[in-house]
């Protein structure tokens, strides 16, 4: 599987995201206050409150993925600690990485399909399959599957599974035992909701599909400025839901330009959310410029303000996990 399939997922939901209007004001119902940090929590990727890691989805145009992490070691003077992948639901299961370094996290994201395919146990076979190649990478991974769930673009959202949350919840309790059946014991689970939902009903609301704390290691959560929506309000929910029990990865984010030299001041927004905000141990940011079907830019070096910025905020202590 070449980067150009790889990136098509990614591709998919974030022209879906670009296209969706929902608007924050009814969203949120209030200014959520960070929340105090799980401790000894994380399973096989661990968590140390005020330390997060700082990795990145990186697909550059005209670079592959080695030269794309030597032009961000250079610009930054620091590796990425977690280097998020995204794999098909089926037809792909690497045994093998090997651009992404040995000394950082995987992170994968992997498709979902159809709820029912997944509790009639029509997919056990190709669950265990990715369960053991992951196993055998014998490198700690962060899986975040079936991510979104709470939008409609997905074939594993509620809205294309009958409006019926629950047959997330049974279809992720069912891959984590058959994943534990398996010995991967190098898999951290990552649940990672869309910011807001689509649509914006009750049972669509995040809450509903979360499997249970015994099922996951981290809380995610994807949220893009599309409309120039802050950091706080964002993530705060997620913090607010389950920043005390679970530890929290920003799993995609990205600062989107809206007019000249617009980037860099969200960046020290988010930075400085991220230190105010212990309960967050990861910040991935969707690094890419090669987006079919737009011109928007979610590099962080896109201008020299803007790399700036982004340059300060990982090297800081708050980003040494």
């Amino acid at each position: 599987m070449d980067d150009e399939q790889r990136g098509g997922v990614a591709r998919r939901r974030v022209l879906s995201l670009m296209t969706m209007a929902v608007p924050a004001a009814v969203l949120t119902t209030g200014v959520a206050q960070p929340a105090e940090a799980a401790r000894g929590s994380g399973g096989p990727v661990p968590f140390t409150p005020g330390r997060a890691m700082a990795g990145s989805f990186l697909r550059l145009r005209g670079r592959t993925l080695t030269e794309s992490l030597a032009l961000r070691r250079k610009q930054l003077g620091r590796e990425q600690r977690i280097v998020h992948r995204y794999y098909p639901w089926s037809g792909y299961a690497p045994v093998s990485e090997p651009q992404v370094p040995s000394d950082a996290v995987l992170m994968v994201s992997w498709d979902g399909t159809f709820h029912k395919r997944i509790t009639s146990g029509k997919a056990d076979r190709n669950i265990a399959l990715m369960a053991n190649r992951l196993a055998g990478m014998q490198r700690p991974i962060m899986l975040r599957w079936g991510w979104e769930m709470n939008g409609n673009w997905f074939d594993w959202d509620g809205v294309h599974n009958g409006k019926k949350p629950a047959g997330y919840i049974k279809s992720w309790q069912r891959m984590h035992r058959i994943f534990r059946d398996e010995g991967a014991s190098n898999v951290a689970w990552v649940w990672a909701p869309n910011w807001n939902s689509g649509p914006n009903v009750a049972w669509n609301r995040f809450q509903h599909y979360y499997p249970g704390d015994s099922y996951v290691d981290w809380v995610g959560v994807s949220g893009y400025n599309f409309s120039k929506e802050s950091p706080r309000t964002l993530f705060s929910p997620i913090v607010a839901a389950y920043g005390k029990r679970k530890p929290i990865v920003l799993a995609e984010t990205a600062a989107i330009g809206h007019g000249r030299n617009t980037k860099a001041p969200w960046i020290r927004k988010l930075s400085a959310y991220v230190e105010a905000t212990p309960s967050i141990g990861a910040v991935v940011w969707f690094d890419t410029d090669n987006q079919k079907g737009t011109s928007r830019n979610f590099r962080p070096d896109s201008d020299a303000e803007a790399l700036a910025a982004y340059r300060k905020m990982v090297r800081k202590t708050r980003f040494s996990g």
